[in-house]
C-alpha cells in the first residue's frame, strides 16, 4: 500500500514521489513442494524492465477512472514527452536496464531503502501491520503462559526448518518462489537512524541467538531457549521459565523503555542515541535486538461489549492501545513479536522492511497448528538458568524522550479508528460458483463500498507479490479501473438494466484478474516508474516532468489501501491508512465467511471506517443478488 500523502509526504514523497506501501501481498498459492530451500533460488527469473511505451501507455489507463478529462490531457501531453525517441525517458530507461543487468534484483535494494528505511513515520500504525488470531480460550495468567510456552514452542519447531533449510519450496502457477524472506523474519531488528535507519540479521553470526525478548509488565528480560546440547527447551522448560518472569516482574514498570520505539523515526533516532549512551542500557538494547524474537506477556485490558473484542483486539496488535494500556510493552523495531493477553487474546505484529507478509503468515499457520497439537509432559529441567532481567537506566534526557514518546503514542492510538468485522454470508465459495476470482470480487466491493459513500473513484492500492523473481519483494495491484469505475456508476442506476449490471460486473472482475496476472509477471507500472525515477536521481539528473505533474501524486494517493492476507488460519491482519483522509482494508477469505479489518483516522471527517465495513458487507450482498437475478452475459 504505497501513496504519497500530505502525512508522508514530508520526507520520502519528497524525494523519491512516491508513497510509503504498506503490508502484504497478493496471497500465493498454497502448493508446497518439499525440499531443501535455497537450492532452487539460482535457478529463479530475475525480475524484468518492463517496455516504456507499454508502462507509459497503462499509466494513462491507470489515470482515466480517477482524473478529470483535462488534467488527464495534461498528463498525456508530458508522457509523450517523456517517452519520444531520444528523450529522458528512452535514457531512463536504458539505465534501468543496465542495471537490471547488473544486479540480482534491480528493485529490491532501493525499495526496501526508499519504502521502508527512510521512511521516517512511526513504523506504529504507518507501517507495521497486526495480525488477530481467534480468541484463546484461557482469561487467566495461568492459561496465559500454558499458551504463551506452546507457542514458543511453535516458533522454534518452524525455525528448525529454516535453519535445516527444510521448508518446501512455494510454488505459484507451477513457478517456484523466492524463499529469501524466511531467512529474514527471525533474529532481525530495524535499528533506528537520524535520517534512515537499517537492518540487522543476526541469524547467521556465529554463535547465533539462543535467546527471545520476552516483555511483562513494560519490564524486558533474557530468556534462554535452548539447552545445553542445542535442542529446543520443551514446552514444560518454557512453561517454567515464563512463570519466573512474571514473579519477577510482578507490578508495571514506570519507565516503560519500549514505547520509546513508537515515536517518529527522526525522534527516536535522537533518543535512541541518548538511551545508549549509558553502558548498560546499549548492553540492554543490544540483547533485544539480537533475540530470536519478542513475546510480549500483557495484562488484562479493560472489559468491554463483546461485540468490539475483535476491534479492540487489532488495536492491540497494531499499536498497543497507548501509554495506559500495552504501548510501552513492546519492542516495534524487532520483526516479529508475538503478543498474548491475560484476557485470551492473541496475534503479533511485524516491522514490514525484512519481509511481506506471506511468510509471516505460514510460520504464524505453523504455530497455531503446533499449540494445538503441542503436550506437556510435566518434567520441566531441574537446573534452568534463571531468566535475564534487563536493566535500564533512566537519565533525565531519557525520561525526557519517554514523556515526548507517551505523548505522541496516545495522540496516534485516539487517532485510530479500526473495525473488525466477520462477514458470515458467505466467503469465497460464493465467487467460485460464478467462476469468478474471490479477489477481484471483494475488491469490486470495495469499489462499489467506496464509490457509494464518496460518490467518487479514487487510486486503490492492492499488493502483488514479486516472489515468481529473485529476492521479488511487490508492486500494486491498481483495482480502480475504467471497468471498475463503469460498474460501480452504473450500480444503482435504476434506468440500468441487470443484465447489463451484471456484465459490467463480470467485465470489472475480470479486469482486476488481468492487472492481477501483468503485476505477479513484473508488468505492472507502479515500480517501474519508480525505478525511472530512481535512476534520474542516481543518474544526477532533473525531476522529469511527469514526476512532479500533479497527475501522479494524485495516482499516489491512496485513499484505499487494501490487502488480501489468506490464512489457514481464521485470523485477520489489520494496518493503518496510508494518507490522512484514507482507509486501509485489510481480508481474510475463508471458504464461506469472510474476515475484515477496515481503518480510518478520528481526525479526518470524510472517513468512518465503520460506515464502509458496513458499505462493504452490503455491496456483497447486493452483488450476489444481482448475480442470481439475472443470467450471466455472453462474454
Amino acid at each position: 500500500m504505497w501513496g504519497i500523502c500530505s502525512r508522508t509526504a514530508v520526507g520520502m514523497a519528497k524525494a523519491c514521489g512516491f508513497v510509503r506501501p504498506h503490508h502484504f501481498v497478493k496471497p500465493v498459492c498454497g502448493t508446497r513442494v518439499s525440499g531443501r530451500y535455497r537450492s532452487h533460488q539460482q535457478g529463479l527469473p530475475t525480475l524484468p524492465v518492463p517496455p516504456l511505451q507499454q508502462t507509459c501507455e497503462r499509466y494513462i489507463a491507470a489515470l482515466e477512472p480517477i482524473t478529470d478529462v483535462a488534467d488527464l490531457q495534461h498528463t498525456k501531453t508530458l508522457v509523450e514527452e517523456f517517452q519520444k525517441a531520444g528523450g529522458i525517458g528512452e535514457r531512463l530507461q536504458k539505465g534501468l536496464e543496465q542495471r537490471a543487468r547488473r544486479a540480482e534484483n534491480w528493485l529490491s535494494d532501493w525499495w526496501v531503502q526508499v519504502a521502508y528505511l527512510e521512511y521516517r513515520m512511526p513504523v506504529v500504525v504507518h507501517s507495521s501491520p497486526g495480525l488477530v488470531l481467534p480468541r484463546m480460550t484461557f482469561s487467566d495468567q495461568a492459561g496465559q503462559i500454558r499458551f504463551a510456552a506452546k507457542l514458543i514452542a511453535g516458533v522454534l519447531d518452524f525455525k528448525t526448518m529454516i535453519d535445516n533449510e527444510t521448508l518446501p519450496v512455494e510454488y505459484m502457477g507451477g513457478k517456484p518462489l523466492c524463499m529469501s524472506q524466511y531467512y529474514e523474519v527471525l533474529s532481525s531488528c530495524r535499528i533506528p537512524g537520524l535520517k534512515t535507519d537499517s537492518v540487522v540479521n543476526h541469524a547467521k553470526s556465529s554463535p547465533p541467538p539462543r535467546h527471545i525478548t520476552v516483555v511483562h509488565n513494560f519490564q524486558f528480560f533474557e530468556l534462554d531457549v535452548y539447552s545445553g546440547d542445542g535442542s529446543p527447551l520443551t514446552v514444560d522448560d518454557l512453561h517454567v521459565q515464563l512463570q519466573r518472569i512474571c514473579r519477577a516482574s510482578p507490578e508495571p514498570s514506570a519507565e516503560p523503555v519500549g514505547i520509546l520505539t513508537t515515536m517518529h523515526r527522526d525522534a527516536w533516532g535522537k533518543a535512541y542515541l541518548n538511551l545508549i549512551k549509558d553502558p548498560t542500557n546499549k548492553d540492554s538494547v543490544s540483547t533485544i535486538q539480537r533475540s530470536i524474537f519478542t513475546l510480549c506477556l500483557d495484562g488484562a485490558r479493560p472489559p468491554g461489549p463483546e461485540q468490539t473484542y475483535r476491534s479492540n483486539a487489532a488495536t492491540q496488535m497494531l499499536h498497543g492501545g497507548g501509554s495506559q494500556q500495552h504501548s510501552g510493552n513492546r519492542w516495534f523495531d524487532k520483526t516479529l513479536q508475538f503478543i498474548v493477553g491475560e484476557d485470551g487474546s492473541c496475534g503479533a505484529n511485524y516491522e514490514h522492511a525484512p519481509a511481506e507478509g506471506p511468510p509471516i503468515v505460514a510460520l504464524i499457520d505453523h504455530v497455531v497448528e503446533f499449540t494445538r497439537t503441542a503436550e506437556a509432559k510435566g518434567s520441566p529441567a531441574a537446573s534452568l538458568p534463571e531468566p535475564r532481567k534487563l536493566p535500564f537506566n533512566i537519565t533525565p534526557d531519557v525520561q525526557t524522550d519517554l514523556e515526548v514518546a507517551k505523548r505522541s503514542m496516545n495522540t496516534l492510538a485516539h487517532d485510530l479508528d479500526m473495525k473488525v468485522v466477520v462477514f458470515e454470508h458467505f466467503g469465497k465459495n460464493v465467487p467460485k460458483t460464478y467462476k469468478m476470482s474471490p479477489d477481484a470480487f471483494i475488491q469490486m466491493a470495495l469499489q462499489l463500498a467506496y464509490y457509494r459513500l464518496l460518490r467518487r473513484c479514487c487510486a486503490t492500492y492492492e499488493s502483488a507479490s514479486l516472489r515468481m523473481f529473485r529476492r521479488g519483494r511487490t508492486d500494486t495491484i491498481r483495482s480502480a479501473s475504467s471497468a471498475s469505475a463503469a460498474f460501480v456508476r452504473a450500480f444503482d442506476d435504476p434506468v440500468r438494466q441487470n443484465s447489463e449490471k451484471r456484465e459490467l460486473l463480470e467485465n470489472a472482475v475480470k479486469a482486476h484478474r488481468s492487472y492481477t496476472n501483468i503485476a505477479v509477471s513484473g508488468q505492472a507500472i507502479d515500480r517501474h516508474l519508480l525505478g525511472l525515477k530512481l535512476q534520474a536521481a542516481e543518474e544526477k539528473l532533473s525531476v522529469p516532468a511527469i514526476f512532479t505533474d500533479p497527475a501522479y501524486a494524485k495516482a499516489l494517493h491512496y485513499q484505499l489501501s487494501t490487502s488480501q492476507v489468506p490464512s489457514k488460519t481464521d485470523c485477520v491482519m489489520c494496518f493503518g491508512p496510508v494518507v490522512p483522509n484514507g482507509y486501509g482494508v485489510c481480508y481474510n477469505p475463508m471458504e464461506d465467511h469472510v474476515n475484515f479489518a477496515v481503518s480510518s483516522f478520528n481526525s479526518c471527517q470524510e472517513t468512518d471506517a465503520a460506515r464502509l465495513a458496513r458499505g462493504v458487507q452490503d455491496a456483497l450482498l447486493d452483488m450476489k443478488t444481482l448475480l442470481e437475478k439475472t443470467p450471466k452475459s455472453r462474454l
